[in-house]
């Protein structure tokens, strides 16, 4: 009897504990938590603008180069209105405005600040107070092989040829500089200043040269296209000693620079024109 209590007991325990397995395998499998299995994502970084802004301070009437302008990158909502974006085409733009006011480093560059050089009215605003633009004709020699650009000071030169009966050989030809020290504003169509890179390399041969001059220097090169040659020479970027802005330059002849033909003006003496009353002739003094 007691043997038989045992085994039923025995079996009600396995029954239970293969009724417990059972459940187990049927139950739906937990999950763990995300955090306990990989650390969190970390949030992505905030969205941000660029835009282009003074890189030094600019003073009013600058003309604008590639190394005055920097890149900024602020947050989208502090973006001001009419900033110039980063872009090929805004550099490309910008190279070569005149700003029409002062701006601080760091100020954001707007499309309302600067003229470019096609806007209309650009030209009278790159001028100073008081000055005019004067365009004189330029070749592959006069124009110093195309290696002028805006923003260069150069030298006038006139080179003329007297007629045969108003000198002797040797003082046939004269050269005279007309005007020191002027800035050039433009080449031929173009007011850039200090171009580099691939605007450098791909310089052609101006044909038109237009200087910053006083009224009265519009007017010495005015006369001076009618009576010769014109010719630029670039100066130096240092300043000449002041004896050299002091004494004016005076005239060049052919017997200047030749000796030859100053040995020849004088093997054929001294030519002088002589007019009486309504008659003119040449008398030459050996």
């Amino acid at each position: 009897m007691f043997l038989r209590i045992l085994v039923v007991l025995s079996l009600i325990i396995t029954a239970a504990g293969l009724g417990a397995v059972g459940v187990q395998m049927l139950a739906p499998p937990t999950q763990t938590p995300a955090s306990a299995t990989s650390a969190a994502a970390p949030p992505p970084p905030p969205a941000r603008a660029q835009m282009l802004v003074a890189a030094r301070a600019l003073p009013a009437g600058t003309l604008l180069k590639e190394e005055d302008f920097a890149t900024r990158e602020v947050a989208p909502e502090l973006l001001p209105e009419g900033a110039v974006p980063p872009s090929d085409e805004a550099k490309a733009e910008l190279r070569g405005a005149m700003l029409r006011h002062f701006m601080e480093a760091g100020a954001p560059l707007d499309r309302a600040q600067y003229l470019r050089p096609r806007d209309r009215g650009f030209l009278a605003a790159v001028l100073a107070p008081g000055k005019r633009a004067i365009s004189v004709g330029v070749d592959v020699v006069t124009g110093t092989a195309g290696l002028i650009w805006p923003g260069d000071q150069v030298d006038l030169i006139l080179t003329q040829e007297l007629a045969a009966g108003d000198a002797p050989l040797a003082r046939r030809v004269v050269g005279e500089t007309l005007l020191t020290d002027v800035r050039v504003i433009a080449v031929d169509q173009q007011i850039t200043q200090g171009a580099t890179g691939a605007e450098a390399t791909a310089s052609r041969i101006a044909r038109t040269v237009t200087l910053e001059v006083t009224s009265s220097q519009a007017e010495r090169v005015a006369v001076g296209s009618r009576l010769g040659r014109l010719a630029l020479t670039v100066r130096a970027i240092e300043a000449e000693l002041p004896l050299a802005a002091v004494v004016p330059p005076g005239s060049v002849f052919g017997e200047d620079v030749s000796p030859a033909l100053a040995r020849a003006g004088v093997s054929q003496g001294m030519r002088m024109r002589v007019i009486q009353g309504d008659e003119t002739q040449n008398v030459l003094f050996r």
